[in-house]
């Protein structure tokens, strides 16, 4: 990504005033700017990803209930343009219960009706599949079964983020707190939790894991089997070149052992 081309194309563009960037992430590029007015803002660069693929549409459907503003966006230099969250803290340093109670109260509100563009939770099911079936692994082997038994049979499909967890979440002024970093699927409500509940972020250890399930499938009425089979299922096959491949295939050893 020809990343300073593009960020001087958008401060023109949006008439922006830049300021420092954030941290690096996982993908894309983001920094501090301001418009005209002063409104502080963040302009993101995301280069083309699978899972990002419909970030500002789902932005554009949320329209800031319980997630950021998008305010503009650059499809052709995948730029998007958004509300600034202050002071911006993540959610994680709030502590594993006070999370989760901030997190079941947002979740239902980002579970809008949708389909296109948004590829479907079916669809991304049987790409990881593939991906599991060709790594072989007996864990792939177990992870591919699961898949192949709840992707077709869901429940009602609406908007959900695939990697909702406390650290995409942070402190802002508008509302407490508001949801970043959408990567959208269309599927059943049942998998939303799984970001949430392999969240090692939150504690690391059986007990922390098992209560994050049990809390999330009781208090959001969800089907608790449902949520542990599609959490082992996308945590192995997201497990594949993690930092953190050790803490999530021990979550997943807890999950199969649990009932």
């Amino acid at each position: 990504m020809r990343v300073r081309e593009l960020v001087d194309e958008c401060r023109e563009q949006w008439g922006l005033r830049l300021g420092e960037p954030y941290a690096p992430g996982a993908v894309g590029f983001a920094v501090r700017a301001e418009l005209g007015d002063g409104t502080p803002v963040v302009l993101k660069l995301t280069p083309p990803d699978r899972e990002s693929e419909h970030e500002a549409d789902a932005l554009e459907l949320w329209d800031g209930d319980g997630a950021v503003r998008l305010l503009a966006r650059d499809d052709e230099r995948g730029a998007l343009l958004l509300e600034r969250c202050e002071p911006g803290t993540s959610l994680t340093a709030a502590g594993q219960e006070a999370a989760l109670d901030v997190l079941v109260s947002l979740l239902p509100r980002l579970w809008k009706p949708a389909g296109a563009p948004f590829h479907t939770l079916e669809d991304e099911a049987a790409y990881w599949i593939e991906l599991l079936r060709a790594r072989g692994g007996e864990l792939d082997a177990v992870a591919a079964r699961l898949l192949e038994e709840l992707a077709p049979t869901q429940g009602e499909h609406v908007l959900v983020h695939q990697d909702l967890h406390a650290a995409n979440v942070l402190a802002a002024q508008r509302e407490p707190w508001l949801a970043i970093d959408p990567k959208p699927l269309v599927g059943e409500r049942e998998f939303a939790a799984a970001p949430i509940v392999r969240s090692f972020e939150l504690g690391h250890g059986r007990r922390d894991v098992i209560h994050r399930l049990d809390r999330l499938s009781s208090e959001l009425g969800l089907d608790r089997e449902r949520v542990r089979g599609w959490t082992i299922g996308q945590t192995v096959t997201w497990s594949s070149g993690s930092y953190y491949v050790a803490a999530h295939i021990e979550t997943v050893q807890w999950l199969l052992e649990a009932s």
